[in-house]
């Protein structure tokens, strides 16, 4: 079962403006911020920066839903009438995350975090 949100992933046509730009909007730098990747932590929740060409960016933003098991559940869904749109796959530190197309045409994110925990101080 869906846990909660827990990251938004916009594609952007320049990452550096970009990163510049939501530095400005959270208010710091991100923690993670390499040619293929920027990662900004606000209030413990991921905002994500892909640039051009990713193969996991999209026309529009994707945001990630929280599960247990990201197995268990991506199965789930697509049982549940969803298609799939990338398998699940490790992106490093235990992360796991997949997609699916829901039967509207929205994309919908499921990640596995182990480290995920929200941060009230900002």
């Amino acid at each position: 079962m869906f846990k909660g949100l827990r990251t938004i992933i916009y594609p952007s046509s320049d990452l550096a403006k970009a990163t510049e730009w939501y530095a400005s909007v959270v208010g710091h730098a991100p923690y993670f911020n390499k040619p293929f990747y920027v990662g900004f932590n606000v209030g413990g929740f991921e905002l994500g920066l892909l640039p051009p060409g990713d193969e996991d960016a999209n026309d529009s933003p994707t945001t990630y839903w929280g599960v247990d098991d990201i197995h268990a559940e991506y199965a789930r869904v697509i049982a549940l009438g969803a298609k799939a749109k990338s398998a699940v796959k490790d992106v490093g530190g235990g992360i796991l995350v997949a997609s699916v197309v829901d039967p509207f045409g929205n994309i919908v994110g499921l990640i596995q975090n182990p480290h995920f925990k929200i941060d009230d101080a900002r």
